[in-house]
């Protein structure tokens, strides 16, 4: 109340007692009795406090005449804490930063532990891993200014034909045969190869049948005919799949450095050494062991499955993701290979002498990586009771060394997958009817946003360093 000394409420509470606060211009009148229930908090002592530089020591500024404290405090925050005060629990909108709200409470000496339930998790998750949940946001506008660099190069590639003989029609083929989906022509087109790496893929399998399987008069094996002319359908079309795309490539030194040609390329390598392997056998008898080659050779057709990848976004999302995952994939390699090593020993330890499938370590090692991969082919399993309580925890090592590197591995597929669908969309939404038009849309103040960011980012990291840090680095370069 005004004119009321600090002394007399403080040394007899009670309901009439209030005192005034104003944290950053917003004012509020609390109770005494309101305070005293949380006595540990900056406000609850302020109820103790006899002397003004006692109060000071809690706030920013005393008004003796109005008897209001002062706080150079975010005003936003506030109400939280008064929430707090008449309620007993905390509550953390989802649009905070959790940092700052963190540092607000422990400025007014509230403990984290008052959060109520419904905030509880969220709230340490995002102060954990504060990027986790923003990751689908984050995951659009890396993928936007990730994918920029790839269409400035497409188009970069589709403007190298506007000086070459026949450009137009020379864009459009390469167009329409390297993007499945731009034209009636390319969905056509797509679906064919698609069919005939299937068939291929289906007559590998079939001829491996006894039923499909013939033998010559000199106790041979020879392939089916009808499957022959199938296997020939292929390779010809697939070497002509090849060679239309080298044809209207926009360049011809940079056409086998890409991926999926290179696949391309060894999906019909197999056959034509295994014919000029075959016609040296027959021209000279004593090459005959290179005949084993040639049989190895024809295992390699099954690689033709790589080619969908032509044809489908999550197979080349795939493929970027275990290309950009090594990190993660070798943690879960050499975290596989610890426990496999652990638990192999321990088997061998155990079983040696019981169990002969466990005699030695490097049988234990097969079994090892069985269990702790969850395989569990059955052929080798522990006897004793030792044994098979080792196994027990080597099932459960292995689930959990398998699933830590998993979300990490997931989040980058989604990435990758978000940012091909992106890419793909704005190759087939080009028009290149009468040349070069327009570029892409994209949004140019998203990708210098994100750039900018990275390099802030890189000079935070380094500022972040300790001395010690740096004479390292310093003296490892």
């Amino acid at each position: 109340m005004p004119g009321q000394s600090l002394e007399d409420f403080s040394l007899a509470p009670s309901e009439d007692n209030e005192i005034s606060i104003n944290v950053g211009g917003f004012k509020k009148k609390m109770r005494s009795n309101t305070l005293l229930r949380f006595p540990e908090t900056r406000l609850g002592k302020l109820l103790s406090c006899h002397s003004k530089e006692s109060i000071l020591e809690l706030c920013d500024d005393y008004d003796d005449a109005k008897n209001e404290f002062y706080f150079d405090r975010n005003p936003e925050l506030f109400p939280y804490v008064l929430h707090f005060y008449n309620t007993g629990k905390l509550h953390v909108m989802g649009e905070l930063c959790v940092f700052s709200f963190s540092q607000e409470i422990e400025y007014w000496g509230i403990n984290e532990f008052f959060i109520d339930s419904c905030c509880s998790y969220s709230y340490h998750g995002r102060k954990m891993e504060p990027d986790q949940e923003k990751w689908e946001e984050q995951s659009d506008r890396e993928s936007t200014s990730s994918s920029f660099d790839e269409i400035l190069a497409f188009y970069n590639d589709a403007a190298k034909f506007d000086t070459q003989p026949f450009g137009n029609v020379r864009r459009q083929l390469w167009l329409a045969l390297d993007n499945p989906g731009y034209s009636v022509l390319s969905r056509i087109f797509s679906v064919l190869s698609i069919v005939v790496v299937l068939g291929s893929i289906v007559t590998m399998c079939l001829n491996s049948l006894p039923d499909f399987q013939l033998v010559d008069s000199y106790g041979k094996a020879e392939e089916d005919p009808r499957f022959e002319i199938v296997e020939h359908f292929g390779i010809a079309w697939f070497t002509f799949e090849l060679m239309a795309r080298f044809a209207v490539a926009p360049d011809f030194f940079k056409f086998f450095k890409h991926a999926l040609n290179l696949i391309d390329l060894m999906s019909i390598l197999p056959f034509y050494i295994t014919l000029i392997v075959n016609l040296v056998v027959e021209s000279s008898p004593a090459l005959a062991n290179l005949g084993r080659v040639a049989q190895v050779l024809r295992l390699m057709r099954i690689f033709r499955i790589l080619k969908l990848a032509r044809h489908s976004t999550g197979l080349r999302s795939l493929g970027a993701t275990l290309k950009y995952s090594y990190r993660e994939v070798g943690l879960l390699l050499l975290y596989l290979s610890v426990g496999i090593s652990i638990f192999s020993v321990v088997a061998y330890t155990i079983e040696k002498e019981e169990n002969e499938g466990l005699a030695t370590i490097p049988a234990c090692w097969w079994w090892a990586t069985v269990s702790m991969t969850t395989v569990g082919y059955g052929d080798v399993v522990p006897g004793t009771t030792a044994g098979k309580l080792t196994a027990s925890a080597c099932i459960l090592a292995g689930i959990l060394v398998v699933v830590l590197p998993i979300t990490l591995i997931f989040n980058k597929f989604s990435h990758f997958y978000r940012r091909q669908k992106q890419l793909e969309s704005a190759m087939r939404s080009c028009d290149f009817g009468d040349g070069m038009k327009e570029v892409p849309s994209v949004n140019l103040r998203d990708y210098y946003a994100y750039k900018v960011k990275s390099l802030m980012a890189s000079f935070t990291n380094l500022s972040r360093s300790t001395p010690s840090e740096l004479s390292l680095n310093d003296s490892l370069h």
